[in-house]
């Protein structure tokens, strides 16, 4: 049976001068309009008032009259209302204690974006025209859209390597759960080795940061040298640094999504550990290499695969001593510092790889949970609903 799931497809355009132009103009109104909304609803904060998105909508059309902001009124209106609705989403993000207070949208550190709904832009015959434009997009399908599928919200941005990406939401009826599987793997996240299997496979950490490092510090050391401004030789180094971390994203978002995929596949239940990751970066002698593994990102691909294709994810309690119990006799070492990766066990002798008897004991943990159903709690984005232990599962009840 199809699942009906909302999905985001993003390629690549090429843009004229004209078109270039045009989008760079919605994108600075955008900032603008959420800059001063935000402002706005600050200083009514601070009076103890309390503005909504209605308020600030009438705020806008007000400011198009005004003649020093009349140049809103040269791009389309719908990008400008929807930086509007998710200023509203941010501080429902906040007033639920979900997220930090909003903050303003910087002209060199934020992303640069504009989001269309139906009425702004046209599909038709593969063609995508947007709003103010009279020639279609020059899109690269790298792959195409399901069949049938029609867009029902198109975002345009620019990354700071000025690559031009147009991103369409459709509804996927293509994705289908498999077949159910008897297979379960317990999976153990590291440095040495980026995953360890309870299988005992063991996959190599890329370390793309590191493969380009060189050529990063090289083009950093020349922007630095470069006179702070608006110059054209800053930008352009400013460019040539972001294209290195560009290429670095892409070639680690490529790997994960090839590994979470093939594990979602291959597997029906998936047992991690539930890892602070934002914690674990303040340790200043391991953050660069816990931000390249992206372990963070590594589950959430995880999560929402699994829950396309009906396979189930637990997420083991971090304080759950998977690396010093014994997968064999169920002993409990009384220390493991990080540079022991090979221990015997006291009690019944057996030896063990520190991170292959991780993942064992992790995937035990898992079975445990999932089987008795007792400790398990829906995992961190759905609100409520709380157990005792801290053990957690992705699987969602009818």
């Amino acid at each position: 049976m199809a699942t009906h799931v909302k999905r985001a497809f993003k390629y690549r355009f090429c843009p004229t001068d004209a078109q270039a132009g045009e989008l760079s103009r919605t994108f600075g109104c955008v900032r603008k309009v959420y800059n001063m909304a935000l402002a706005a609803r600050t200083e009514a904060w601070t009076r103890q008032e309390r503005v909504n998105y209605n308020q600030t909508s009438a705020m806008l059309t007000e400011w198009k009259k005004t003649e020093e902001l009349a140049y809103l009124n040269e791009v389309s209106s719908v990008p400008l209302q929807q930086a509007l609705r998710h200023l509203q989403t941010a501080f429902a993000n906040f007033f639920a204690k979900r997220a930090k207070y909003p903050r303003f949208k910087s002209k060199r550190k934020s992303r640069a974006s504009a989001e269309y709904t139906s009425s702004a832009f046209r599909f038709r015959d593969g063609r995508l025209y947007v709003a103010k434009m009279a020639d279609p997009l020059d899109i690269v399908w790298s792959r195409p859209l399901p069949g049938g599928a029609t867009p029902t919200t198109v975002t345009v941005s620019r990354d700071n390597a000025g690559r031009w990406f147009v991103s369409m939401l459709c509804e996927d009826t293509d994705i289908r759960p498999l077949a159910a599987a008897d297979t379960a793997v317990g999976i153990d996240v590291g440095l040495d080795h980026l995953l360890t299997l309870s299988t005992g496979e063991k996959i190599t950490n890329p370390r793309h940061e590191r493969r380009d490092r060189q050529r990063l510090a090289k083009a950093q050391r020349e922007l630095s040298r470069k006179a702070r401004g608006e110059g054209a030789n800053r930008r352009k180094a400013r460019q040539r640094v972001a294209k290195i971390h560009a290429r670095i994203t892409d070639r680690r978002r490529d790997a994960l999504h090839k590994l979470t995929t093939r594990l979602v596949r291959e597997n029906q239940t998936l047992v991690i550990e539930d890892l602070t990751v934002r914690d674990m970066v303040k340790n200043r002698s391991l953050a660069r290499a816990i931000s390249d593994a992206a372990w963070a990102q590594f589950r959430s691909m995880l999560e929402y695969k699994a829950d396309w294709y009906g396979r189930e994810v637990i997420a083991v309690d971090r304080f759950f001593p998977s690396s010093k119990l014994c997968s064999a006799c169920g002993t409990l070492a009384e220390a493991m510092p990080l540079n022991v990766r090979t221990w015997t066990c006291g009690s019944c002798g057996t030896a063990h790889d520190r991170d292959v008897n991780a993942a064992k004991n992790l995937l035990a943990a898992g079975l445990a949970v999932s089987v008795c159903g007792a400790g398990v709690r829906p995992q961190r984005r759905t609100p409520g609903r709380q157990s005792a232990t801290k053990q957690k599962t992705s699987r969602r009840e009818p």
